[in-house]
């Protein structure tokens, strides 16, 4: 029986993958897709090194692995080149968020997780002297608009860097002051760095997907299903089971109850091992939310191989961030 593009996806992701042949995966399909999801680097090293090819072409393997090999060397000179430029910072508290905090916390190799851009949470007051600091090491403000909620948007030529703040909006600065409070050091980049503790991550990670219509790259539900897990292959600052009192808590301070319920149940679904023990953290919704949620974003963003676009996209934001 032929081996389907979710089957695939689920053996190619895992961080302890089945042995098994994957000849009559749909490699045609998965490549091309892999590729844009982030997916790639994982998948390559898990065929390459842990499943002696599992029966893939030839020319899959080495478009794979292509891709592979130039992750490690990007993710190594930008974070090398970040590094560089925030190591001396003193007096500050700057939050290092998404790819460039999971990278090392999550994954058991840097190179398995791209880091296309470095996100920041920053508060207000520090946006504009840290972009100016910035400026002193080659990062200069870009022309073009940030998207995604940014404040400002700074580039070396190489790497973008997002600077955010009030990700909460205006009405949510005390729970964002409390992001920071918790937040956790990051002695590798120097005193003013540090990254949100666990729960916080999780639910940054939710609204993240919320705001985006759910339209990301896969490699975003292998963040949080490594978040909500506890980073087991790992025994960093993530390692370890979720408070599931705090998370409800904090998931309803920050009226995100209907993303992390959204974000959780798509974990579930893509992989299934986790949800049982994903139940406990799920927000206790009224039976028509809940349904609404999984037709109109659960169930189309559980489907690989398309670009599912949800209906009133706005409207829906609104619903899932409570914005």
């Amino acid at each position: 029986m032929a081996i389907r593009l979710l089957e695939t996806f689920r053996v190619l992701s895992s961080f302890d993958p089945p042995r098994g042949s994957l000849r009559d995966a749909p490699w045609e399909e998965y490549v091309d897709w892999a590729i844009a999801q982030g997916l790639a680097p994982l998948a390559s090293y898990n065929l390459q090194f842990r499943l002696a090819g599992a029966g893939a072409p030839e020319w899959a393997r080495d478009r794979l692995l292509s891709i592979y090999s130039g992750s490690v060397n990007d993710n190594v000179m930008k974070l090398v080149n970040f590094k560089r430029a925030v190591d001396e910072l003193e007096g500050r508290k700057l939050l290092l968020l998404g790819g460039a905090s999971f990278a090392d916390t999550l994954y058991p190799h840097v190179g398995f997780r791209p880091v296309l851009e470095i996100a920041m949470l920053l508060r207000r007051m520090d946006v504009d002297g840290f972009a100016g600091y910035l400026a002193q090491h080659e990062f200069r403000p870009e022309t073009e608009e940030p998207t995604h909620g940014a404040l400002k948007l700074l580039s070396d030529g190489r790497t973008p860097i997002f600077l955010y703040a009030d990700v909460l909006g205006a009405g949510g600065r005390a729970e964002v002051q409390g992001i920071f409070e918790r937040a956790r050091p990051m002695r590798m980049y120097g005193p003013s760095l540090f990254r949100p503790d666990l729960e916080d991550a999780v639910l940054l990670v939710c609204l993240e997907q919320a705001r985006e219509g759910y339209q990301v790259p896969w490699l975003s539900y292998v963040d949080l299903r490594e978040l909500v897990t506890g980073a087991t292959s790992m025994g960093g600052v993530y390692s370890r089971p979720l408070d599931v009192a705090a998370l409800l808590e904090r998931a309803k301070a920050w009226r995100l109850e209907r993303s992390l319920y959204a974000s959780l149940s798509i974990v579930a679904r893509l992989f299934p091992e986790t949800a049982e023990g994903l139940k406990p953290a799920l927000p206790p919704l009224r039976r028509a939310t809940r349904e609404l949620l999984d037709r109109l974003v659960i169930a189309p963003a559980s489907e690989p191989g398309k670009l599912s676009q949800v209906r009133g996209s706005e409207r829906l934001r609104r619903l899932l961030t409570g914005q």
